[in-house]
């Protein structure tokens, strides 16, 4: 079974991070930076899980994110919220809107494998 996931970010530095450490453990990145047409991209590449930017250009991930549980056929879709801001209202609002997974940048490429692997089972 491929893995399959959609970066949507867009700080090049933090694509590549991830996209390296995800892609030589097998899984298959693919990468979005705009908020606005976010839903659209995971539609149209149907992830296994979704790593999702808070602060995106166009619509900001804590709104993507409530479309995205709002969606009948993505609804239940594993998502891990990526935030530099990691204080405790930001946490508490992602949990609000069902964010599967909330972690602050910097992290290590440890969290980050761990947090997907986990999230997909």
């Amino acid at each position: 079974m491929s893995k399959h996931v959609l970066l949507i970010e867009d700080e090049p530095n933090i694509i590549e991070a991830i996209r390296f450490i995800l892609s030589r453990e097998g899984w298959n990145v693919d990468v979005h930076s705009d908020g606005k047409t976010a839903l659209e991209a995971i539609h149209t590449r149907n992830p296994d899980v979704v790593i999702l930017d808070v602060m995106l250009p166009n619509k900001s991930g804590y709104d993507i994110l409530s479309e995205l549980r709002d969606d009948e056929t993505y609804g239940a879709l594993p998502v891990l919220m990526l935030t530099a801001r990691g204080q405790k209202k930001d946490r508490e609002l992602a949990d609000r809107l069902g964010a599967s997974r909330f972690m602050t940048k910097p992290f290590s490429n440890g969290e980050i494998l761990s947090a997907v692997s986990e999230l997909v089972g």
